[in-house]
């Protein structure tokens, strides 16, 4: 088993392990809010707050057994962790979550502020820097998704603001953030799959297997699923009349 267990300091993966679930707290807290704010009762949208933390949960345990039993850690294409984890993940968001009445009542009640604000969570990109300073990840792959993430994360401290303070190119500007903040993850999902037929067709050379080993594992398998799925709702915000200038913007 050990062999499935990240080849970093035990001091960065015992940091990820309590700094990462953090991030779950804050996306159940703000979908509670927006359920509140679209009038569902307390008791309602306490029960959607203990469901969307039980339900990341159990996914965050699947995918730890998964990484446990060496599955994941197979260097094959596409990768496995995509597919057995990232891509099941979207499936539900999109074939399940994104067509529930439930999903747009709460969008509507979410400021778009929050939403955006929860892209603060990608400063655990520097996570792939910290793995990479070990020579766990190959560099052009860890600076990529690092930087892009912390990036995005510290551009969306200052979009929320301008959002909350109804600046009037604040809504614009969201959505220039947005798209960059989308093809970023875009980007590093694209990384990863060449980065991996890379080292299959040259195995001297240094894959991204450390991101299937665990606690690291959490991050191909929450991520890009969430990130994208966060970054869509605020497209759907925008286009749903919260903000609809942004979308004029790129239309002139």
């Amino acid at each position: 088993m050990e062999n499935y267990f990240s080849n970093v300091p035990i001091w960065v993966s015992i940091s990820f392990i309590f700094i990462f679930p953090i991030t779950i707290y804050f996306i159940a807290r703000t979908i509670k809010q927006g359920a509140i704010n679209a009038q569902i009762s307390d008791n309602q949208s306490n029960k959607i707050f203990l469901g969307v933390i039980m339900f990341f949960s159990l996914y965050l345990t699947y995918v730890s057994i998964m990484a446990f039993t060496g599955l994941l850690s197979e260097n094959t294409l596409p990768p496995k962790v995509l597919v057995f984890t990232t891509l099941p993940l979207i499936i539900f968001f999109f074939g399940f979550i994104f067509n529930k009445l439930i999903y747009w009542k709460i969008l509507d009640g979410i400021p778009l502020q929050s939403l955006v604000r929860l892209h603060i969570f990608r400063f655990v990109g520097v996570y792939f820097l910290l793995v990479t300073y070990f020579n766990a990840l190959p560099a052009h792959f860890a600076i990529l998704a690092g930087l892009g993430d912390m990036a995005t994360a510290f551009g969306a401290i200052f979009i929320a603001k301008a959002v909350e303070e109804n600046k009037l190119w604040s809504r614009k500007a969201t959505l220039v953030w947005n798209v960059f903040g989308f093809w970023d993850i875009a980007s590093v999902i694209i990384s990863a799959i060449l980065t991996t037929k890379y080292s299959i067709e040259h195995p001297e050379s240094q894959g991204i297997i450390e991101m299937a080993k665990f606690p690291f594992v959490w991050i191909p398998a929450f991520a890009p699923a969430v990130i994208i799925f966060i970054h869509i709702s605020i497209f759907n915000k925008l286009k749903r009349g919260e903000g609809g200038d942004g979308l004029e913007f790129v239309l002139k």
